[in-house]
C-alpha cells in the first residue's frame, strides 16, 4: 500500500455519500508497499479500505478482481469485500482514479512469522487454491514469466541499483527462458501473498488482502513466490527450515502437488526471486521523491534468488 494521489474532502464526502456507511470521521494515508494510494477510511458506521489504483492495476481489470473476490468468499475464504454502493456499484472514480471501498478485516501483518504462523499461511493459500479451482475468470499475468525481460529493459539502470545486477539479471532471463516449466496445473493464483497480504490473530489468519497482481498461473509458481516471502531472513540470506516446512506442510494439508510440480518449486522460487528483484529494482528508480511510499530494497531478492540457484535448493520445499 501507498499514497501517490491525495484526495480531497468534498470528493471524499461525495464519495462516501453513496454508500450505506455512514459519514466520513476521519481518512488516513497508509504509507506501507508500493502499489495504489491506499487510506483508512472510518465513518460513523464502523472502519473501511479506499483504494485508489495506480501505476499497474489497470482499470479494465477491475470487475475480475471484484467477481475473484466475491467467488472466494462465498467460499469460506478470508478474504475482503468490495464495497458497493446503492445502485450496486463496487467500481467507482474518485480525484482522477477508478476506486473501490473495501471491507476492513481484524487482524495485524506480520514482520517475523513464527513457523505455526507459516504453517497457517500455507493452509490458508492451499484452501484458496481449492476454491478459486472451479472460478471461470481469467487474467494474464503481467508480472509473470513472459514480461521479465521486457521489465527488466524498461528499469533503467540497473547496475546504479546494484553493482553488476544488469549481467546477473541477463544470465538468469536467459537460464529461466531455456528452462520454465510449461504445463504445471494452473488457475488464478493471489502471485504477491507476502506477510503484509495475510492478517492473522496469534496463529490464526484473518484475511487475505491486495489480490491485485492475482492472474492465470500455475498453483506451484504461487506457492514459491510464498516460499519466498515467508521464510527468509529480512536480508535474504538464511532460509529458516522450520518456517520453511512449516509452510509447506500447511499447503499440503490442502493441496497435494504433482511430482512434477515439486521438481519445478526450485526453478520457480529462482523465478519469483527475480520478479520480486526487477519490480523493487523499478520502483527504486523511478518512484516519485514526494509520494508517501516506502520503497522496498531489492538487494534481499538478489540473496534469495542466490539461494535457490545452489545445488540443494531442493531441500528448502520438503515438509518434514
Amino acid at each position: 500500500m501507498a499514497v501517490y494521489t491525495h484526495v480531497e474532502p468534498d470528493d471524499l464526502a461525495a464519495l462516501v455519500a453513496r454508500y450505506d456507511i455512514g459519514t466520513v470521521v476521519s481518512c488516513k494515508g497508509i504509507a506501507e508497499g508500493v502499489e495504489n494510494s491506499n487510506f483508512l477510511l472510518e465513518t460513523t458506521d464502523g472502519r473501511f479500505i479506499l483504494t485508489l489504483y495506480e501505476k499497474r492495476v489497470s482499470e479494465g481489470d477491475l470487475p475480475f478482481f471484484v467477481d475473484l473476490l466475491d467467488h472466494l468468499a462465498k467460499r469460506g475464504c478470508p478474504v475482503p469485500a468490495m464495497i458497493r454502493d446503492r445502485e450496486g456499484a463496487a467500481i467507482q472514480q474518485v480525484s482522477g482514479r477508478a476506486a473501490c471501498i473495501i471491507q476492513f478485516l481484524p487482524g495485524i501483518s506480520l514482520t517475523h512469522p513464527t513457523p505455526g504462523q507459516c504453517e497457517a499461511a500455507g493452509a490458508a493459500l492451499g484452501s484458496m487454491h481449492r476454491a478459486v479451482a472451479d472460478f471461470a475468470g481469467a487474467r494474464e499475468n503481467s508480472m509473470g514469466h513472459r514480461h521479465w525481460r521486457a521489465i527488466a529493459e524498461g528499469s533503467g539502470d540497473l547496475d546504479a541499483v546494484i553493482p553488476g545486477l544488469q549481467a546477473i539479471v541477463d544470465d538468469e532471463l536467459a537460464h529461466l527462458d531455456t528452462h520454465w516449466p510449461r504445463d504445471l496445473p494452473a488457475h488464478v493464483v493471489h502471485a504477491d501473498l507476502f506477510p503484509d497480504n495475510v492478517l492473522m490473530l496469534g496463529d490464526r489468519v484473518t484475511g487475505l488482502i491486495d489480490f491485485y497482481f492475482a492472474a492465470t498461473d500455475s498453483r506451484a509458481y504461487d506457492v514459491a513466490v510464498t516460499h519466498a516471502a515467508w521464510t527468509f531472513s529480512a536480508d535474504g540470506r538464511d532460509c529458516n527450515a522450520d518456517c520453511a516446512a512449516a509452510l509447506m506442510r500447511g499447503y499440503t494439508s490442502e493441496i497435494t502437488l504433482t511430482s512434477d510440480e515439486m521438481a519445478a518449486l526450485p526453478l520457480l522460487a529462482r523465478g519469483a526471486a527475480l520478479r520480486f528483484l526487477l519490480t523493487r529494482a523499478h520502483d527504486w528508480i523511478h518512484t516519485p521523491a514526494d509520494a508517501l511510499v516506502t520503497r522496498k530494497d531489492p538487494a534481499p531478492f538478489l540473496a534469495r534468488l542466490r539461494r535457490y540457484q545452489a545445488a540443494d535448493a531442493a531441500r528448502l520445499f520438503a515438509a518434514a
